[in-house]
Order: structure tokens, then C-alpha cells, then sequence
């Protein structure tokens, strides 16, 4: 299998085939966790590491691995790195863990991880592979956290609030409240609120890719008509 220039992959994993807005996978913790900034971010630095260590190791075994095994195979590599990155989690952001709770450990069930291991790293060199699942995680988080600063903006009418669950006590006055005696909308905190918004932001990326489709074919020179002819005439001077 010929492998994708590094340009290219990087391109499918922020936007072309990004994972939550065009493949539209792991819909489960991006929906349930996104209420606030630092839950997505927490969520999606974890589901980053899964995806970049198990995109690099399925690459490694992808020929000592027989047909018959591949799946289960890499199914226990990706729950072996969502159990460091679950560890990790408890270590040092243990109430930020307590917050996400069951959404961790359904990290191995999410089938952008899977999809990407079987689909690109069993398929190509480590360094690509890498690249691969460092560039889907990351398109991935940066969904999380739109979508989770919008839920919050509009549910709560603050931004990065908790902030140091994750990042500690130095992050404790990072609270910003735009609009004072904001009326909360509960709609947006909860998981309707989530389709809602996920929906928007497929929208939109749909748009933009639209709106950059027309602009390239209207930039592009007019076919010539392949049925017309050019007639030569010639005469004879007297």
C-alpha cells in the first residue's frame, strides 16, 4: 500500500476525514463529557495518547500478526494504553477522572481508535502511522473543545470553568463570564444540546467546504467544446 505524503495525512486528520465531523465516530464521550471546556479537554488528551500509542505500536507488530488474531490483537494494545492513560488520569487529575468517570475505560470501544489501526497503522510504516493517529487525535479534541466551549458559553455563560482540575491551582482565575445575571439554558448542558451543536458544527464545516469547492471550479479556465471545429478557408488569388 502506497503511503499518504505527510501533507496529506495531516490534512485528513484536522479536516478532511476528521474523525467526529466527517467520520462521525466516538459520538458516545463527545455528546456525554462535552459540558464543560475542561472535560473535553481532559477526554480528548486521553483519547490523543490512545490513538498516537496505538496507531505506533499496531504499525510495529503489523507483520509478526496473522489474519486470524489481528483484531483482538490490536483491541488489547488500545485497552493497554487507555489503562496508562487511566492510571495517569488517577494520578494526577484523579477528581477530573471521578468527573468522566465510565467514559475513560469506553475509550477501547471507541471506533475511531479501532478504525484507524486497522485501516491506516496495520497498513503502513511507524513514522506515518504516528503521524496518523497524532493527527486524527488532535482533530479530534479540537471538535471536543468547540464543542465544549459552546455548550458552556451558551448552557452556562462562562468559559473554562474548573480549569484546574486539570492544570492545578494556577488555573483556578482563568474563569471568564462574559455576560453578567446570565440566565443558564439547561437545554445546551444537556445531551440534546449536544446534537444540537455537534449538528451545527457539521453544518458548517460542510459549508466552508462548499463555499471552497465554488471558489475552485470557478477559478478553473473554461473547457474548450469538444465538438467544435476549427473550419480553414482557402483561395486562390487571380
Amino acid at each position: 500500500m502506497a503511503t499518504k505524503p505527510s501533507s496529506e495525512i495531516i490534512r485528513d486528520g484536522l479536516w478532511t476525514n476528521n474523525p467526529a465531523l466527517v467520520q462521525v465516530l466516538g459520538l458516545c464521550p463527545l455528546l456525554a463529557v462535552t459540558s464543560t471546556v475542561v472535560n473535553a479537554i481532559g477526554l480528548g488528551l486521553a483519547t490523543l495518547m490512545v490513538l498516537m500509542g496505538s496507531n505506533l505500536a499496531v504499525s510495529l507488530i503489523r507483520n509478526f500478526v496473522s489474519e486470524s488474531v489481528r483484531l483482538p490483537a490490536f483491541v488489547m494494545i488500545i485497552a493497554s494504553f487507555v489503562t496508562c492513560a487511566e492510571l495517569l488520569m488517577q494520578a494526577f487529575t484523579y477528581q477530573l477522572y471521578q468527573i468522566l468517570g465510565i467514559f475513560i475505560p469506553l475509550i477501547v470501544t471507541n471506533c475511531a481508535i479501532l478504525g484507524r489501526a486497522d485501516a491506516f497503522a496495520s497498513r503502513n510504516a511507524p513514522g506515518p502511522a504516528l503521524l496518523d493517529g497524532t493527527m486524527m487525535g488532535i482533530g479530534f479534541l479540537a471538535v471536543l473543545i468547540v464543542l465544549g466551549g459552546m455548550r458552556e458559553l451558551i448552557g452556562q455563560g462562562s468559559l473554562f470553568v474548573d480549569m484546574n482540575l486539570l492544570l492545578g491551582p494556577a488555573a483556578a482565575d482563568w474563569v471568564i463570564r462574559p455576560f453578567e445575571n446570565y440566565p443558564d439554558m439547561l437545554f445546551m448542558v444537556l445531551p440534546p444540546g449536544a446534537f444540537v451543536g455537534l449538528g451545527l458544527l457539521i453544518a458548517l464545516k460542510n459549508g466552508i467546504d462548499s463555499h471552497l469547492e465554488e471558489r475552485r471550479k470557478a477559478s478553473e479556465p473554461a473547457p474548450v467544446a469538444s465538438g467544435s471545429k476549427r473550419v480553414r478557408v482557402t483561395g486562390h488569388v487571380s
